[in-house]
């Protein structure tokens, strides 16, 4: 049972009329972000290439519609912070730096929506923006959702700095209102939870869910393996809380992909991308599309990959196994009862071969599966519930399988029933 506090009955009281069901975010967004990669790098005089500017925004956009990600679902291109003046103009509205942004964001929305893509941008509801740019006060919630629903904006992330928690528990829930209210289909990216440490009773994921499409939920991605780990610690650790909440048309968001970038391995790249998949979490990449090598472009845009993050069914995965040896095991459920598992080595030392059998994972007996390697792309072959298999999984490193049920010998699904904050009960193998 979720202890809420008074403040958050009140709201619960005040909101059923304001559900977000806009119909947006049915699968996990997908797209490019500048953030963890470009930061608040506003010297174009200096740095004209890697500067928040249009420019920036242009060439990603070419990019994304150019070198096969859009066809694969990448189709957001989302300003992160730092894009806009240092004051808003006369009428008190938000206006892109006139030097970085000289076209404007209608102009960027327009070049974005000609090649396929979507356009995200950024606010913060407070005083500032997390990098000291104006922020959204209570009093600019409806002019700023206007003004962005006039640019043409497809998505919005709200960021939290320099608020206080009765401004967010006000403010969030208003921009969901004053975003419905402009009759364009933005999607919401709130911050909320993470600004009040993401977990009851303080966020009430029933409450969010009605709220945004997909949510911060912790700290931000830095450009290291630790940070990648913390994040999926922290998800894992407290999953009974947070993957109830996620499902179509609302995510839980673990933060950027940062694949491509300077601070993980081949092995640790692959991981991310698995364990980001199984979390359901948006696939958000933030590098640098004009130089991605080769192997990171591959991770990125596996498709079957892709498929299993954008199953229609929204199920969020779970950690099912935590062995002493530092071999963790995750479980998806997806759509036609198949599953995605993701074994994954915190080992340092060597690769490790891991032996289980999917009666082990309690899998339905008597069932056949058809074990298809994710990475690889190779069917290996059918796969009794009975039978004892081993998997070789490299230090930092995933071995992940998609499995499909061949036949069932008896009654599937008469194990644990897993609910979902969507309609009803949906099988699962947990």
């Amino acid at each position: 049972v979720m202890v809420q506090s008074g403040l958050a009955v009140a709201l619960a009281l005040a909101l059923p009329s304001i559900a977000l069901e806009n119909g947006l975010a049915r699968t996990p967004p997908m797209g490019w972000m500048s953030w963890e990669r470009f930061r608040c790098n506003v010297d174009c005089q200096a740095d004209p290439r890697n500067c928040i500017s249009e420019q920036l925004f242009f060439e990603m956009a070419d990019r994304l519609a150019e070198d096969g990600w859009r066809e694969l679902g990448y189709e957001y291109i989302n300003i992160d912070d730092c894009w806009s003046a240092k004051q808003r103009d006369a009428a008190g509205q938000l206006v892109p730096d006139p030097k970085r942004f000289p076209s404007g964001i209608k102009a960027l929305a327009d070049y974005v929506h000609a090649r396929g893509l979507k356009l995200g941008i950024y606010g913060d509801l407070g005083i500032f923006t997390c990098g000291g740019y104006p922020g959204t006060m209570l009093e600019h919630v409806k002019q700023d959702a206007q003004t962005f629903a006039a640019w043409d904006v497809d998505m919005l992330k709200l960021d939290g700095c320099y608020s206080s928690a009765e401004e967010q528990a006000k403010g969030y829930p208003e921009m969901a209102r004053a975003l419905n209210a402009t009759g364009r289909p933005i999607v919401y990216s709130c911050s909320w939870p993470a600004y009040q440490g993401g977990l009851p009773p303080k966020v009430n994921y029933t409450m969010l869910a009605e709220i945004c499409n997909l949510w911060r939920n912790y700290d931000d991605i830095q450009d290291s393996w630790d940070s990648v780990l913390s994040i999926v610690d922290w998800f894992f650790t407290n999953q009974d809380v947070l993957q109830p909440a996620a499902g179509p048309g609302h995510w839980n968001d673990p933060d950027m992909l940062i694949i491509g970038n300077f601070g993980l391995s081949y092995e640790q790249s692959r991981s991310q991308m698995a364990l980001w998949t199984v979390m359901a979490a948006p696939l958000l990449m933030s590098t640098d599309l004009r130089t991605i090598s080769p192997g990171a472009k591959e991770i990125l845009q596996n498709r079957l990959m892709i498929q299993i993050n954008q199953d229609p069914l929204g199920i969020q995965g779970r950690r099912i196994v935590k062995e002493k040896s530092h071999i963790e095991v995750f479980l998806r459920p997806l759509s036609q009862a198949a599953s995605a598992l993701v074994f994954f080595s915190r080992r340092t030392d060597m690769p490790f071969r891991y032996t289980t059998s999917l009666a082990k994972l309690h899998f339905p007996e008597d069932a056949v599966y058809e074990v298809q390697d994710v990475y690889i792309g190779k069917i290996i072959g059918a796969l009794k519930t009975a039978d004892n298999f081993s998997v070789i999984i490299n230090p930092s490193g995933v071995v992940m399988w998609y499995l499909r049920p061949m036949t069932f010998l008896v009654q599937p699904w008469h194990v644990v029933r897993q609910q979902t904050p969507s309609k009803g009960f949906h099988p699962a193998l947990l």
